[in-house]
């Protein structure tokens, strides 16, 4: 009988113990899908870009090189402008231009901005907001990538 419950506290120290050893779980260790909203970008970002402008894009007839520079101003609301210069083989079409966006942003922390009468980006938000990849969506022919960095928070 004594080694039956010697056995028995012996059992029930170590399942004691066992629970105070593990780690506990928390909120803050889990990690979670990020969440993204429009104020998410917010402020100002650098931009340069290159690549091959095919036909019909901005009523190229051959394949060309291309590239933008510049600045977006997102204004954390579905709102904000561009400041850019871009340059269509050796012609520059646009020297510190500035245009009106629009932009959404989904949860799941991609989106698209548009710049009226112009180019449509798909946008791939880091959760910070910090940076974003672009990805040219139009015109046809239109392609341009790259990745946008925040520099300031407005």
């Amino acid at each position: 009988m004594k080694r039956v419950s010697f056995l028995a506290v012996g059992l029930v120290l170590v399942m004691t113990l066992g629970f105070f050893t593990i780690k506990q779980g928390s909120a803050a260790g889990v990690e979670r899908t990020p969440t993204c909203t429009l104020s998410t970008l917010k402020g100002r970002y650098l931009f340069a870009n290159s690549g091959t402008l095919l036909p019909p894009a901005f009523g190229v007839t051959a394949a060309i090189p291309a590239a933008a520079a510049g600045f977006h101003l997102f204004n954390g609301d579905g709102t904000g402008t561009d400041t850019v210069t871009f340059r269509v083989g050796s012609k520059i079409l646009l020297e510190n231009f500035v245009s009106p966006i629009s932009y959404t942003v989904n949860a799941d922390c991609t989106g698209r901005y548009t710049v009226p009468n112009g180019p449509s980006f798909d946008l791939f938000i880091a959760p910070t907001g910090n940076s974003i990849a672009t990805i040219a969506t139009t015109p046809p022919g239109h392609y341009v990538a790259g990745i946008d960095q925040r520099v300031s928070p407005k």
